[in-house]
């Protein structure tokens, strides 16, 4: 008996030990950064330049997230708010474009940059492994385990142990598995004293009145229309745990020799559609694509199209498990999405109950063959505009967008308005409603507390989460730009080295001292910093004349403006206190406002000699979401202290004169 009892215990041995993972040695690094999005790359590039050893790893297999997959028509908001590493990256996308700055690009081209980071820094990304455990020991993460995100069965898991971590994912996986606290869904007005946070029945991307919701009108009996949920609309203002829709920024082409058809997909089922072609025949004056899409030009006849209206690309109400799904299910949602997007873009292209002339519009665009080459030219990145929010050491909320509440440990800005996407479509007083949509405006750029980067202490001292970061809903509403993102994974990077360096917690890091660091060397490699001269710096600039306060439209905070009275001289003086000396490429930002002077006088002085410049106003060429773009004064040789300046005048009386800010970047090493 005992023989058979020991034979039996070892073939029993022997099978487990076929079916249980395998843990390799653990790979070590300082920093290990989960998520290649374009946050994540930045994140990595700047703790390598700061002298550190880095793991990125990037559950898919697709780098840049929404910066390279479609999103192209970049949400500024101000672009003031872009420090740093961002605002390099979209100086190199300008570069690729023959300009200064460039805010609207190509999918490709924006992961051939995102890419030049990491070739610079030698960093190669760990592809295709996705998080399955946090190890933790007290507050410390000690490492992580990750599984092959294509081929989950397999039986060897890498261990991966770092000093620091940092979150750069949009669903803020490895801050939920380190037992961080989170929220997802919308927080009741009341939790944060905000006025339009949870739910919200506004006009905003909105279905007209009348539409009948059930499959067979005026009959609640027959059901109701595919994407529309049963349930009653809850009091406004109150919280839940439905999330702003998710959608597709979808690339397409109109050059024929780069264009591959618009086919039906396998699972294409018209009747999806059967409340959009009610839509239709309420609005019947709405006849082409750009009334059904935000359609945005790209460069190379090429598109970043966004939602637009009451029934578009967004798929309202079909995301709220995303957030905390196991794996399986979010590809599930994804599939779901796509195949939901491909179907509606062949939709209108062939679906007889749609305007012959919306139809022959829509014909004339089609996948992309330069795009998306190794996903079938249709992009990996679906838009989670927002999944789990950290609630952390100081939750950003609607006071800090409006300037009620500034925060005094700022290592970034947010800008654009505070922004939702519908989170349901339910029936309204017998009439199919949108509800969640929000976009609420009017306020400058405000600072974003490190503390919000940060968990709460007694949860996790070495992880930081510049992405999933401790915001209410509404507030990440305004901060969940791409831009932003990139500033806010800078910061963390830097502040990640110096709790490794001063041997503490992310937490009791010195913030005056990290925010030195992002102002003094701003792209983390030591070069010399560029110089900005804004018209709210009193101290650097000098007026004549009667100039006005103008609060929204320009570069920073406002700008100043002088009308044409044909009476008094107009000028503003910008003088920089320079550095070093040495060649500095100087720029003048203009806002494009109504009735502009049709030529403007800049003179450039170096204290000795002067050099006379006109700026047209046809040379104010403003693309993309700005109402505002730099013009390239020249290059000029700029000796060190505060001799050299740039004077705004009009010598002629020829419309409204404006002032902004000046730039002096070095053009030496």
């Amino acid at each position: 008996m005992k023989i058979k009892l020991a034979h039996i215990a070892c073939i029993v041995a022997f099978v487990l030990s076929g079916f249980q993972s395998k843990t390799e040695t653990p790979e070590q690094a300082d920093i290990c950064i989960y998520g290649a999005t374009s946050a994540g790359v930045i994140a990595a590039y700047t703790a390598k330049k700061m002298g550190k050893s880095v793991i990125l790893i990037e559950p898919g297999n697709h780098l840049g997230g929404m910066t390279s997959g479609g999103l192209g028509y970049t949400d500024i908001g101000n672009k003031y708010a872009i420090t740093g590493l961002s605002r390099d990256f979209y100086r190199r996308i300008g570069a690729h474009y023959g300009k200064f700055e460039q805010w609207i690009f190509e999918p490709h081209v924006a992961k051939k940059y995102l890419q030049q980071y990491l070739d610079e820094a030698g960093i190669k990304v760990l592809y295709q492994h996705r998080i399955t455990k946090v190890n933790k020991s007290g507050k410390v993460i000690q490492s992580i385990i990750l599984e092959k995100s294509d081929n989950p069965e397999a039986k060897t898991n890498k261990v991966i142990s770092a000093k620091m971590y940092i979150d750069c994912t949009y669903e803020g996986d490895l801050m939920a598995k380190s037992g961080v606290s989170y929220k997802a869904g919308r927080e009741a007005n009341s939790d944060y004293k905000e006025t339009i946070n949870g739910v919200q029945l506004q006009d905003g991307h909105q279905l007209p009145d009348g539409v009948d919701p059930y499959k067979i009108p005026g009959k609640p009996e027959s059901g109701l229309l595919w994407g529309i949920a049963t349930g009653s609309l809850d009091p406004n203002g109150s919280g839940d745990r439905k999330v702003q829709a998710y959608n597709y920024r979808i690339c397409l082409t109109s050059d024929p020799k780069n264009s591959i058809p618009i086919s039906k997909p396998e699972n294409y089922d018209p009747s999806q559609f059967d409340l959009l072609v009610r839509m239709m025949q309420k609005q019947p004056a709405k006849t082409k694509l750009g009334d059904y899409f935000i359609w945005s030009k790209m460069p190379n006849n090429k598109t970043d199209i966004n939602n637009r209206g009451g029934f578009s690309t967004d798929m309202i109400g079909m995301d709220y498990e995303y957030p905390d799904a196991d794996y399986k299910t979010r590809r599930k949602i994804i599939d779901s999405h796509e195949s939901y997007t491909k179907s509606l873009l062949y939709f209108f292209g062939h679906d007889e109950r749609v305007l012959p002339a919306i139809r022959e519009e829509m014909l004339k665009w089609g996948y992309p063959k330069d795009e998306y080459t190794d996903s079938g030219n249709w992009s990996p990145q679906l838009y989670i505009r927002e999944a789990r929010r950290m609630i952390g050491n100081y939750v950003m909320t609607q006071a800090n967008c409006e300037g009620k509440e500034v925060v005094k440990d700022g290592v970034g800005m947010a800008a654009y308005q505070m922004d939702s996407h519908n989170c349901q479509r339910i029936v309204v007083n017998g009439m199919v409603k949108n509800e969640g949509n929000v976009e609420h405006s009017g306020f400058g750029p405000y600072p974003i507390s490190y503390n919000s980067l940060v968990p709460k202490e007694s949860e996790c001292s070495n992880l930081l989460v510049p992405v999933c970061l401790s915001a209410t809903h509404i507030a990440y509403g305004s901060i969940r730009m791409e831009p932003v993102f990139m500033v806010l994974a800078q910061s963390s990077a830097a502040a990640a080295v110096m709790a490794i360096e001063g041997k503490t917690s992310v937490q009791k890091i010195d913030i005056v001292k990290l925010q030195h660091q992002l102002k003094t060397n701003p792209l983390a490699n030591n070069s010399a910093p560029e110089i900005l001269v804004d018209n709210e710096d009193a101290s650097h600039i000098k007026t004549e004349g009667d100039w006005t306060v103008q609060k929204k439209g320009g570069y920073g905070p406002s700008f100043i403006k002088a009308d044409d009275n044909g009476k008094s001289s107009r000028s503003v003086t910008f003088t920089p206190t320079i550095t070093k000396n040495g060649e500095y490429n100087i720029y003048a930002y203009f806002p494009k406002i109504p009735k502009l002077a049709t030529e403007m006088d800049l003179t450039v002085s170096d204290g000795k000699t002067d050099k006379e410049i006109v700026v047209k106003e046809s040379d104010i060429v403003v693309e993309g979401q700005t109402s505002g773009e730099w013009f390239h004064v020249g290059k000029f040789n700029l000796p060190k202290g505060t001799a050299s300046n740039v004077k705004i005048s009009a010598k002629a009386a020829t419309g409204t004169l404006v002032a902004d800010a000046v730039l002096f970047v070095p053009d030496f090493k």
